[in-house]
């Protein structure tokens, strides 16, 4: 860390280690056969892009893994690309600070959460894990280092990186803004069970940043039926009168239905919603009781829950178990939209009707900032809805059903989709909705020889 003004050893030492990475990396991606498609040799993922039949060749990104510094006095934190945000938020909260925006899950990682795109429960202030960048070190697909800011040559790139999933570079370093916690956060889950009021709440909350006259630090939701939705507010505080755990036997989205008030520590709430994947561990049979038991809290995360999902890919267990029961097809629906929170209450009649999985995370936007890949009104509040899970393909439907339902709906509400998992929009359609007049003379300038997959080949294709 920086002592009035001056550069310590062990600053120097990491700064080294971080250079020897970067030209590592570098020479490494300039090794690479010319006819290979890229892609970052990771320990972990959290995508659901399913890549089939590409030749690829993996790019060593080992010791980018690391928290350079934070700094307590300026706030800021310099992370290698390939950091997570379990090891940041670590790092950070030993200095009382936090990223402004933490994605929910532990294995995210930094330079995943900005050139994809990461949301949290403190967006509907503070914008999505980008808006909180100040400064990014990019391997670019020409093969150069550039140090891309808001406010250098480098801008057009800034702008852009964020929704460009690996397609223009790499982020090797990042610096992020900070921001001050208190120990505890204090939970209020508010029923509804009307749609249309709870979106009116939720906007009224978020755009005054309070609630029943207090501040809110926090603020997201869950839909488990037409009559059954919650708002949950979280505020800072010094103390607690108790502390609740959802790292064992007790589920946190299961508390949301039965606790008006609850407490964690910052740290817990921050990770609340890993240790089951929100809800997707049941899947797994890890939410009954024996289970549970038996299985060591160490297992108990989103990415071992991932790995079963990519293994299950691999060797098709589920559908195999599946069509032995006489099951019909089940099509995987696993995405996250935003649509405008006047709109919200319509996506979820339309999601309940045609599609019928519940629960839903709910989780309020406010973009502050233009980003061209992925084009939000700035300024105006958006609800994200979040679900995951498999669903049962009607008679006579294949593939692609729902989800392609799902994409037409949410652009007919003036909205838009993550690209982390399947998608199956037409070339002219995607490059409509994510802004190819924008994309192609970033990706012309930067990765002028096509080193790199296109954002439309690689989210939609699965190359």
């Amino acid at each position: 860390m920086k002592v009035m003004g001056v550069i310590t050893v062990q600053q120097m030492t990491q700064m080294s280690a971080h250079r020897r990475a970067v030209d590592q990396i570098r020479e490494s991606y300039a090794a690479l056969p010319a006819d290979a498609v890229p892609r970052l040799a990771k320990a972990t993922t959290n995508l659901f892009r399913f890549r089939e039949g590409a030749k690829a060749a993996k790019l060593s990104a080992r010791d980018l893994d690391q928290v350079i510094e934070v700094d307590p006095i300026t706030m800021t934190a310099e992370v290698q690309g390939m950091t997570t945000y379990e090891h940041l938020v670590d790092a950070t909260l030993a200095h009382g600070l936090m990223p402004y925006v933490v994605p929910q899950l532990k294995t995210i990682t930094l330079g995943g959460a900005v050139t994809g795109l990461g949301i949290e429960s403190s967006s509907f202030r503070d914008g999505l894990p980008h808006e909180s960048v100040e400064e990014l070190e990019i391997l670019t697909g020409d093969g150069r280092i550039v140090v891309a800011r808001d406010d250098n040559e480098h801008r057009d790139l800034f702008r852009a990186f964020p929704n460009s999933y690996g397609t223009l570079g790499y982020a090797l370093r990042i610096r992020i803004k900070l921001r001050a916690v208190q120990p505890y956060v204090r939970l209020s889950h508010i029923p509804f069970t009307d749609a249309d009021k709870c979106m009116i709440a939720m906007k009224e909350i978020c755009e005054s940043g309070e609630h029943e006259g207090e501040r809110v630090d926090f603020v997201d939701g869950t839909f488990f039926g037409p009559g059954e939705l919650y708002i949950t507010v979280g505020r800072f505080a010094e103390r607690a009168p108790y502390l609740s755990d959802y790292t064992g036997m007790r589920i946190y989205y299961r508390s949301i239905q039965t606790r008006a008030r609850d407490w964690l520590t910052v740290r817990d709430y921050l990770w609340r919603w890993d240790t089951d994947w929100f809800w997707c561990s049941r899947a797994f049979g890890v939410q009954g009781a024996l289970v549970r038991s038996l299985m060591p809290r160490k297992w108990m995360r989103s990415d071992v829950y991932r790995k079963l999902v990519g293994l299950d890919h691999k060797y098709g267990v589920i559908a195999r178990v599946d069509r032995w029961r006489g099951q019909p097809l089940q099509e995987s629906v696993i995405q996250d939209i935003e649509v405008p929170v006047e709109r919200g209450a319509e996506f979820l009649e339309f999601f309940h009707d045609k599609v019928g999985m519940a629960p839903v995370w709910m989780c309020p936007l406010k973009s502050n900032g233009e980003w061209p890949l992925y084009p939000l009104e700035q300024g105006r509040l958006y609800v994200n809805f979040g679900f995951w899970g498999m669903v049962p393909l009607p008679r006579g439907q294949f593939d692609g059903y729902y989800n392609r339902l799902i994409e037409h709906q949410v652009h007919e509400l003036d909205g838009h989709k993550s690209l982390y998992s399947t998608s199956f929009y037409p070339r002219d359609e995607f490059w409509k909705f994510y802004n190819g007049k924008a994309y192609w003379p970033v990706k012309r300038a930067y990765d002028g020889g096509g080193r790199l997959l296109d954002l439309y080949d690689k989210c939609v294709r699965g190359r």
